[in-house]
């Protein structure tokens, strides 16, 4: 839980200094730690913030067979010229630190760099500039189309002859156009996009460098021109001047709903098999069937680029960071195979002598099968006798496809004794369910709808594959400035109360009849729960205790003997003497300031302590919160974060507005698929390792990932770094062991394994980037690097390392051009969006209008999130409601995320994961209010409504199937918000409409992009 030592090395986000005591000048890049260079050479870091990428395969490429790694043809037949670098200027603008709160109620922003250079700009072009590309022909003047995101694999895709691009017929605005997209038989072509710029911006005045923070011995200034940043807050440096012109035409630059539509016009639906090395996955917003034969499906771990750099010279040059998101639970569609099982009897599973890596399909059975060659580290080992088969006439096993961990990417073996603690099987794991019975959770009727809930839920309880009945045991506690436990032995006519009122040391005051099986004391235990509100009803005690809370549910779990969970139910600070009492520190006067940090850590070292002890219990805390003022979720949150648990908040909870949202959160949680008590260990191949982790989890040392807990909405982010060459030939292997402690009681390890392809051609590495698994990296990256660096410093290096990234590629891997032009990468074409968006998220944004608890919440959801909540957190899903064709079982595409797209006559509905908005333009027809609200007008609706009313409409069905399927398989339930156009309560709507300037600070995505473009411009010439 504690932070690594300043003074060592910290993997993870690319370019934070190594430490406090570290007197260099200029950040480190990744682990590699280069000398600082004005202009751009082969050697920048690679563990540093790179562009989110899918790569889309040029065609006829045959990249995934296994012989032969290269992907396309070598860059060496068109190798551009190299851009002789000259220095940079450290002054040519201020960091992009212009992050400030404009006033909330203006509609317009301020003259942006969008506007100064809309002169100089004559085409913007988005086409074929990369590597293969020709001169512009012509076609019929069509909507933009933009390259795929991500491509068909290569063995898909036909041979299109040469690319063929478009020119837009100019509009009538004066807005900038170019040719936007090259189509071939309806298959994007795997060209780069490029956009054109002016060659140089006018009417911007350098802006002065900032001085190192005070306190502080590291520089933050960042190799390269610190640009100018548009929609700074008044009084900040370097606001782009000028008078207001013409809009560029937002068309013609990447949009990402092109991109994810694209990818599912290719590959929804499709049976996407894993038995190639290497290959691109779809998208995580494409529907398709995943088939495991030999690689773990992409459900389960997903990578930044699935073709990693050959050498760590290489992984410098290109800055791309090399991770996974591993997700080891993910739910699984009815329509694919679960798990399988493998019980290899008392000798326990096969694994290689040296490595310990288990049995899987990279091992290589030889000496006509009476030996087996390990993939990650080449050791030959002997096959046990009860294990030995003969081999067929390749060289395989005779049983391959009878064995999963032969045949299969993923699995699960049976653990012997030697795996379970004292070397003895576990208990089943139990549930303790813990009420704040305080004033204020009785008087917003928490109390009374947790009791009424539990009553029917505790029947739904988890249970292994083949049991009837879940083994799992529960317990009550209520408690506001003491504990109340409560005995509910099943041979008991009432339940019995125990109190400790001495909180300053807690213990347990029975062991026989606290845990129980629920169907044996179920009238017990419904009696508890009738009795419960009643016996608080009257309270007047609104002090509450926390710390010994969670010490006497772990001291329970202890007490039997096993893993398990707590559900605390908990409304405000805990204030009463005890250990772990906060005081509130809502201070926003540290907003944008060098101790604004110590917002989103925790202010006593009590609770990571806490967290500390219940992972070596086995002990996850799972936390809702009814909030109606400052909690310090920085806190009590830490210990949900480091015990695999995970934390609910639902501000000023009104009963009969907000009781679906959390019941539909603690039905899922209750019910959904979970493992205690695990290690995961990552092995890899020789020449690169594991070195960074960040997620729900607790590491006690570099190699083993703890958790007291994981479900199937946890997802760790993993880094990898170089020890040595890799191999074209064998590629990069990655075995993840997972061992837990299974529902029913069963110790078991679970397996994922997956080979990539190893590269010497930067071009390959950049095709197969997959743009949603950068964001996750980056935005953890990001998240855990706010805990120890200054907020403007964390935003100064996302955009330095985007830019860097980019200018990589223009230089090495894109066929020589004007500089005014702006080359992106086919698999990363939405990545400046996806930044942007990033950088403007209320966890960056230094902004006092946004609550501390507010950040701090969303930088412990984050932290666990797996690539598909990240993507729809960074851009939401904004849906044109009134364009629903009711008729079809099908959705309606998406629009941009931006107030262009909304029109007053229209109905839209907005999903982040966590909110679902839905707006209602000030003249929607009567007739489609009365369809969806059963009114007969737009004044007539309430707006705090938070559920739809069922209307016998074909609009309101049509409208709650929408919400059912957005709603599918998120982690959280979101609450549904009726924002009316031009009300105040728009103002929290337009927040995310990422592609428009920050309502507390900003770019918008044209002006970000303008923004990148001008720095790339810098580091190349």
């Amino acid at each position: 839980v504690a932070a690594p030592p300043y003074s060592q090395a910290q993997p993870g986000m690319g370019s934070f200094p190594t430490g406090f005591g570290n007197s260099a000048s200029a950040p480190l890049f990744g682990h590699y730690s280069p000398p600082q260079s004005a202009v751009l050479k082969p050697s920048v870091g690679a563990g540093s913030a790179p562009p989110p990428g899918t790569g889309s395969l040029p065609p006829g490429t045959n990249q995934y067979s296994q012989s032969n790694i290269q992907n396309g043809p070598s860059i060496s037949r068109n190798q551009p010229p190299s851009f002789q670098g000259s220095a940079l200027l450290n002054n040519a603008g201020a960091p992009y630190s212009q992050y400030g709160p404009p006033s909330p109620y203006s509609s317009s922003a301020p003259p942006s760099s969008t506007h100064q250079v809309t002169s100089q700009l004559s085409t913007m072009q988005l086409g074929s500039c990369g590597s293969g590309a020709v001169p512009n022909s012509h076609m019929p003047p069509r909507p933009p189309l933009l390259t795929s995101h991500q491509g068909l694999p290569a063995q898909h895709m036909p041979h299109p002859p040469a690319p063929v691009v478009s020119h837009l017929p100019p509009p009538s605005t004066g807005a900038l156009n170019g040719p936007l997209g090259t189509l071939q038989d309806g298959i994007p072509t795997p060209h780069p996009a490029n956009l054109n710029f002016p060659q140089q911006l006018s009417g911007q005045p350098p802006g002065p460098t900032y001085p190192p923070p005070p306190g502080n011995n590291y520089d933050p200034q960042l190799a390269g021109s610190q640009f100018s940043y548009p929609g700074a807050p008044p009084g900040s440096l370097s606001q782009l001047t000028g008078p207001p012109q013409k809009k560029l035409d937002p068309e013609s630059i990447p949009s990402p709903i092109q991109v994810i539509e694209s990818d599912k016009t290719s590959r929804a639906g499709q049976v996407y098999t894993t038995n190639l090395r290497g290959q691109v996955p779809a998208l995580v917003t494409t529907d398709c069937m995943i088939q495991d034969q030999g690689n773990a499906s992409p459900r389960y771990i997903r990578f930044t680029t699935y073709c990693f750099p050959s050498t760590a010279d290489m992984a410098k040059q290109a800055q791309i960071p090399l991770a996974a998101v591993i997700k080891p639970f993910a739910a699984i569609p009815p329509n694919e195979t679960p798990l399988h099982l493998v019980d290899h009897g008392e000798s326990g599973p096969i694994r290689c002598n040296r490595c310990k890596a288990y049995m899987c399909p990279f091992m290589q059975f030889i000496d006509g099968g009476r030996r087996y060659q390990c993939g990650f580290c080449s050791c030959v080992n002997d096959v046990p006798p009860s294990y030995f088969q003969h081999l067929d006439h390749i060289g395989r096993r005779i049983d391959h496809y009878q064995r999963p961990e032969l045949s299969l990417g993923s699995y699960e073996l049976l653990a012997t004794l030697d795996y379970c603690r004292k070397n003895k099987p576990p208990n089943p794991p139990a549930y303790i369910f813990m009420i704040d019975v305080s004033y204020p959770n009785v008087k917003n009727g928490v109390v009374k709808l947790v009791c009424e809930e539990l009553k029917t839920l505790l029947d739904r309880l988890p249970r292994d594959e083949q049991a009837e009945v879940s083994a799992i045991r529960v317990g009550f506690v209520t408690y506001n400035k003491i504990l109340h436990f409560y005995n509910v032995k099943s041979s008991l006519a009432q339940p019995q109360m125990m109190v400790v009122s001495d909180v300053s040391e807690v213990f347990l005051p029975l062991l026989d009849g606290f845990l129980v099986n629920f169907q044996e004391s179920r009238s017990v235990i419904n009696n508890l729960l009738e009795q419960i509100p009643e016996m608080f009803a009257e309270t007047t005690e609104s002090e509450t205790v926390f710390a010994p809370l969670i010490q006497a549910g772990m001291e329970a779990l202890k007490a039997a003997e096993c893993a398990g969970k707590l559900f605390i139910f908990h409304s405000s600070l805990p204030t009463a003497e005890a250990p772990g009492k906060l005081k509130n520190r809502d201070d926003r006067k540290l907003v944008n300031t060098d101790k604004e940090k110590t917002l989103f850590l925790p202010q006593i070292n009590v609770y990571e302590n806490l967290a500390k002890e219940c992972v070596a219990s086995a002990c996850s805390v799972n936390l809702f919160l009814f909030p109606n003022q400052y909690v310090d979720v920085a806190s009590m949150g830490s210990v949900p974060l480091a015990t695999g648990g995970t934390l609910y908040k639902y501000n000023n909870f009104q009963v009969h507005y907000d009781a679906q949202q959390f019941l539909r959160d603690l039905r899922r949680d209750i019910e959904k698929k979970i493992g205690f008590d695990a290690i995961m260990r990552i092995r890899t191949s020789t020449g690169f390792r594991a070195t960074d982790f960040m997620g729900a989890i607790y590491m006690n040392n570099t190699t083993d990932v703890e958790l007291a807990a994981v479900d199937c909405d946890k997802a760790i982010t993993v880094e990898f770094k170089h020890d040595d060459k890799l191999s074209e030939d064998t590629g990069a292997l990655i075995q993840c062991a997972l061992l837990y402690t299974s529902v029913g009681g069963q110790r078991r390890l679970l397996l994922h394994n997956i080979g990539l392809n190893c590269t010497s051609q930067l071009v390959d590495l950049y095709k197969c980037c997959e743009t949603d698994a950068l964001i996750n990296f980056f935005a953890k990256s990001a998240y855990k690097a706010v805990l120890s660096q200054p907020l403007k410093t964390v935003r100064d290096v996302l955009v330095n390392q985007s830019a860097r990234m980019l200018a990589c590629y223009r230089k090495n891997c894109a066929s020589p051009s004007a500089v005014s032009q702006l080359i992106l990468p086919d698999s990363m074409k939405v990545f400046p969006v996806y930044i942007n968006s990033l950088l403007k998220n209320q966890v960056l944004l230094g902004s006092t209008e946004i609550s501390v608890d507010e950040r701090t919440y969303q930088r412990q959801i984050v932290m666990s999130m797996g690539v598909a909540d990240t993507q729809l957190l960074f851009y939401p899903q904004l849906l044109p409601i009134h364009s629903l064709d009711v008729k079809s079982d099908t959705l309606c595409p998406a629009v941009r995320c931006s107030e262009d797209r909304l029109v007053e006559e229209g109905v839209f509905l907005l999903a982040n994961g966590l909110n679902v908005f839905v707006w209602l333009g000030i003249s929607c027809p009567p007739e489609l209010i009365q369809g969806i609200f059963n009114v007969p007008s737009l004044a007539h609706i309430n707006p705090d409504a938070t559920i739809l009313p069922e209307v016998d409409s074909p609009y309101s069905k049509k409208l709650r199937r929408v919400l059912e399927f957005i709603q599918k398989d998120r982690p959280y339930t979101m609450k549904l918000l009726l924002v009316k156009q031009r009300d105040k309560a728009e103002l929290n709507f337009r927040q995310f409409l990422v592609e428009d300037k920050g309502l507390y600070g900003g770019a918008s995505y044209m002006d970000f992009l303008c923004c990148v473009h001008k720095e790339i411009r810098h580091l190349l010439t």
